[in-house]
């Protein structure tokens, strides 16, 4: 899932909220108790009726009504809706900080208690959807994101390029592939939330991956560090071999660039694999981790992830009841199954294996060598956002109007206006 937060103009976002009013959580007239269900994933719609088509199924008199919204504005067109009556009974929710503001505001119901399949879930699955004051759990996880390379297999047969071990390797692959007309990596740098992943997908072992975590959390290095200042270099460094155009993309025009064969590899996240494959159903997929960059302090590629979306209820829902049986249902093997089969997702239910071998290959890889997304899991408790000022950063260092020294600069001024090191 899509880890970023919306930056949408209210008045844009207080239309769609009113507009969701007019079919938000009421009876069918048939008797049924309609639940509101909101989401930011609108390329899910189809996969998630035939989800919840299997919940009605086995829980008449129960529907769900899903509506989508465009990610950019979801944040702010659920804050809105939250505080009206016409809001969603359950709603997708953003992870780790992201969270914060709507269980301060009172808006969610904690489930500890209420919802007893939690159990189903490792105690790390739920650090995303936890309050970080009260420690209650506010949401049913959905799934695990990883972030990884994607390469177009036809395309590497063609030109003789192999999946990578070394970085050099990588880049002689490229240079290969700019050489006949075919763009190496296809990136978005309008989507500014996509800028960060890309840095600790290709940049993560220069700074130290999670070693580098626990000395930032502990007050033993800042985002000054040398090595972190080199790590956002690396991007300055595989510039060449992004599209020309890149600052003008977006995610759908990036992932449209690759599937249709004009481009050989993409930065992307588990959760693009469905969308991938819907633009292109022929495309035959591999992915890989970007071998250590030069100079890295770890020696062996690493996985991106994090926990991502989850669950919650309403604090207003009318119908509690009903919307704690949906989200027990999302406990089980069923629906974590059905994320894995259906949406093409990595389910954190317990005993839930992914159907897809591409999926199978990213949690294997996470398992064995992981590194947090930093920004999202440590650095959106306060504002402003550590991955904010990272995404604006890079953006800014990309387009030559900073250099990695400012970026890392103003990362560090940032966040030190409200992290303190434990």
């Amino acid at each position: 899932m899509r880890p970023h937060r919306g930056f949408a103009v209210l008045a844009v976002a207080a239309s769609l909220a009113a507009t969701a009013a007019c079919t938000a959580t009421g009876s069918s007239g048939t008797g049924d108790v309609t639940l509101s269900l909101w989401s930011w994933r609108p390329e899910d719609t189809a996969a998630y009726r035939q989800i919840f088509a299997a919940f009605e199924k086995s829980h008449p008199g129960i529907k769900v009504d899903f509506k989508a919204y465009k990610s950019t504005e979801y944040n702010t067109v659920l804050s809105t809706g939250l505080t009206q009556s016409g809001g969603p009974d359950v709603m997708q929710l953003r992870a780790y900080g992201g969270l914060q503001p709507l269980i301060e505001a009172g808006e969610l119901v904690a489930l500890d208690g209420k919802v007893a399949g939690l159990s189903n879930f490792e105690t790390t699955s739920l650090e995303g959807a936890r309050g970080k004051k009260d420690s209650k759990v506010y949401g049913v996880p959905l799934e695990m994101s990883t972030f990884q390379i994607y390469y177009n297999k036809d395309l590497f047969s063609r030109y003789g390029v192999q999946p990578p071990v070394t970085w050099e390797q990588m880049l002689t692959g490229a240079r290969t592939l700019l050489d006949n007309n075919v763009t190496p990596f296809a990136t978005a740098g309008k989507d500014t939330w996509l800028l960060p992943l890309y840095d600790d997908t290709f940049a993560a072992t220069r700074y130290g991956g999670p070693a580098f975590e626990k000395k930032v959390l502990a007050g033993q290095a800042t985002f000054t560090d040398p090595d972190f200042v080199a790590a956002l270099d690396v991007l300055n460094q595989l510039k060449p071999y992004f599209p020309k155009d890149m600052m003008g993309l977006g995610e759908t025009e990036a992932q449209t660039l690759f599937a249709t064969g004009k481009a050989a590899m993409i930065p992307e996240g588990s959760f693009a694999l469905g969308p991938l494959q819907a633009i292109n159903p022929e495309l035959e997929l591999g992915v890989f981790n970007a071998p250590p960059a030069p100079g890295a302090v770890v020696t062996k590629p690493l996985q991106v992830g994090w926990v991502d979306a989850s669950y919650g209820l309403n604090a207003k829902s009318g119908h509690q009841k009903e919307a704690l049986e949906l989200l027990q249902w999302m406990t089980t093997t069923e629906f974590g199954q059905l994320v894995a089969d259906t949406l093409k997702q990595v389910s954190l239910v317990k005993g839930v294996q992914p159907g897809d071998p591409l999926l199978g290959q990213m949690v294997q890889a996470y398992r064995s060598n992981p590194t947090p997304y930093l920004m999202l899991v440590n650095f959106r408790y306060g504002t402003p956002l550590g991955s904010d000022l990272q995404a604006a950063g890079l953006q800014k260092m990309l387009l030559g109007q900073q250099n990695p020294t400012q970026v890392a600069g103003d990362i560090q001024a940032g966040v030190s206006q409200w992290f303190k090191p434990q």
